[in-house]
């Protein structure tokens, strides 16, 4: 194996690197394939010659800590992560029902579902029982946002 074979292995490898750095970014594709590369290349180097192969570790790992520096340097980090802030809130309208009130379910509760409660929507569980949709049922216990129902017969 020549030299100049574990050299341009090495160029591609780092030019594989910078693609993920810079333009795909989180696939990891690109960036592994690298990866590969430079070990691939720093094993053939070693094929050529030790001390050939002592000279392309240490010119691989400074690039690879001067890729690693790079990448937290670019703003690569920051197009991976969520910068935005939530500022909405939990509606907390199920304190306004009261024990015994009734409704109807609009789905299914094993145990949980969707019903009906002065036209409007909550999501209630039942007391262990499974209920059909479209059942008259009626609230034994409110905590919180936990609506808690049993079928009326």
């Amino acid at each position: 194996m020549s030299a100049s074979i574990v050299i341009l292995l090495l160029i591609i490898a780092i030019g594989l690197v910078l693609i993920e750095i810079f333009l795909i970014p989180g696939i990891g594709i690109a960036g592994i394939a690298g990866a590969i590369l430079m070990i691939t290349s720093l094993v053939l180097a070693y094929e050529v010659g030790t001390a050939f192969g002592h000279y392309v570790l240490a010119g691989t790992g400074l690039i690879s800590i001067g890729l690693v520096l790079l990448a937290f340097r670019t703003k690569t980090w920051d197009r991976l992560s969520l910068k935005s802030d939530i500022h909405s809130k939990v509606d907390n309208h199920a304190t306004n029902l009261s024990l015994g009130e009734r409704g109807k379910t609009v789905s299914r509760l094993n145990p949980m579902g969707k019903a009906m409660f002065n036209n409007k929507y909550f999501e209630v569980s039942s007391k262990g029982a499974y209920i059909e949709a479209d059942s008259e049922i009626e609230i034994v216990q409110v905590d919180h946002n936990k609506i808690i129902v049993i079928q009326i017969n």
